[in-house]
């Protein structure tokens, strides 16, 4: 089964897995009771100064993939990457990574999925 992906709006569901928001930032309107995460793994989300250049405009989204993808081969990023990976593989992929994002497609859970999908 692949990663799944879903804004963390919906409705939690029973065949999400575990759940895991990716944003950097907590989202508006979503008390943590109502987000039913297993796991914040915040800095998996892209730098501020990525996020706030991309702003979710699909035409900008092949190059914020480039950008992000270099951001998460070192540092904080690369451990929160790493530690995606074991819970992924530790609950053989039923994993829902949560976002905010209105974008439901351009976004970086959507090349969080591509990687963990790989491995």
């Amino acid at each position: 089964m692949p990663v799944q992906i879903k804004r963390i709006y919906e409705e939690k569901n029973k065949d999400d897995g575990i759940r895991i928001l990716v944003d950097r930032v907590w989202p508006r309107g979503v008390s943590k009771q109502d987000a039913a995460l297993d796991e914040w793994v915040k800095e998996a989300g892209p730098s501020n100064e990525l996020r706030k250049w991309f702003g979710h405009d699909p035409e900008k989204f092949p190059v914020f993939k480039e950008k992000y993808k270099k951001e998460l081969e070192s540092g904080e990023q690369k451990k929160a990457l790493d530690k995606l990976k074991t819970l992924t593989k530790k609950h053989d992929k039923e994993v829902t990574l949560l976002f905010a994002a209105k974008e439901e497609k351009y976004n970086q859970a959507t090349v969080l999925k591509e990687i963990l999908d790989r491995q």
